[in-house]
């Protein structure tokens, strides 16, 4: 439950629609700093009382088959799952041609643009497409992370200069795409962030396979991690790089492919290889020996 008392006054109401941890999080994030959370809308009514608690007791909890009683709100934030959206967006119309609407309409999608929000277009609302870039896997630490999110905004121009402003009192940064790039944007993220956790299990498979529990592995490797996360805040990728590849260590880089064919891990050894590939192009940034960096290509190519 939310006790702290408000840092501000924005007085703007919002509506979130989704409440699921995204959604909760930002209720809880916007109802510190003082924005007044109207009502939050679950497809359960259950949950979205779960998540009204959380944000706070005077927020308004309704089912999804209730969004015709939505309250009327400057601000409607839709934090549903991506293929959710566009069926809100319709029901909002619907809803709005016959009461009062709000001035801002945003979704929290990384993948999907404002387009999917078109059909709310009508002269007096604006829409755009609102991500922080963060994890999210604890409503209320999430709550606490949204401070330190970058958000990618975008859509119509009234709707990216609250955006940004939104983000701001967040305590977050903000940057804006254009609509047509906002699935390549997605992309990027999910490189960076739902890839490495795949990697990371990779690493975690190979260290079992060298003896260790599931759960030793990991408190072995997250010191590394953290350490390589670290290197990226202070310097760009190319300097940020450590270990074989940066050193174009044609002999280790042998060795590593040799074991990997010996234990017969494809998965891992399609990942060494694959992003061993881009590591080269880092140490030659940093121009390391071509000669050794030419072998190592052909080692990763199997020539």
């Amino acid at each position: 439950m939310n006790s702290k008392p408000r840092t501000q006054n924005y007085e703007s109401t919002v509506a979130i629609i989704g409440a699921g941890r995204l959604g909760t999080a930002l209720g809880l994030a916007l109802n510190k700093i003082g924005y007044e959370i109207t009502a939050v809308v679950s497809k359960r009514v259950g949950h979205a009382k779960e998540s009204a608690k959380l944000i706070g007791s005077t927020v308004q909890p309704l089912s999804s088959k209730q969004l015709s009683q939505l309250p009327v709100s400057d601000i409607v934030f839709i934090a549903t799952p991506d293929g959710d959206i566009e069926k809100v967006a319709n029901e909002l119309a619907l809803k709005f041609s016959t009461s009062d609407e709000p001035e801002y309409i945003f979704h929290t999608s990384g993948a999907l643009s404002s387009e999917v929000l078109r059909v709310l277009r009508n002269g007096k609302i604006a829409v755009g497409s609102f991500h922080p870039l963060i994890s999210v896997s604890d409503s209320v630490i999430g709550a606490e992370s949204l401070g330190k999110a970058y958000y990618c905004i975008e859509g119509d121009n009234k709707a990216v200069k609250l955006g940004k402003k939104i983000a701001g009192d967040l305590g977050g940064e903000s940057f804006s795409i254009k609509t047509k790039d906002k699935a390549f944007y997605h992309a990027s993220a999910v490189v960076a962030c739902g890839h490495l956790v795949a990697l990371f299990d990779i690493a975690v498979e190979m260290l079992r396979d060298c003896g260790l529990n599931s759960d030793e592995a990991r408190k072995a490797l997250l010191p590394l991690v953290e350490s390589t996360v670290e290197n990226l805040y202070v310097s760009e990728p190319a300097k940020a790089l450590t270990g074989t590849f940066a050193r174009a260590d044609v002999i280790t880089v042998r060795k590593h492919l040799e074991v990997f064919e010996r234990k017969k891990l494809d998965a891992a050894l399609a990942a060494y290889i694959l992003l061993g590939k881009h590591s080269l192009e880092l140490a030659r940034q940093n121009g390391k020996d071509e000669k050794a960096l030419k072998e190592i290509e052909k080692l990763l190519s199997g020539k």
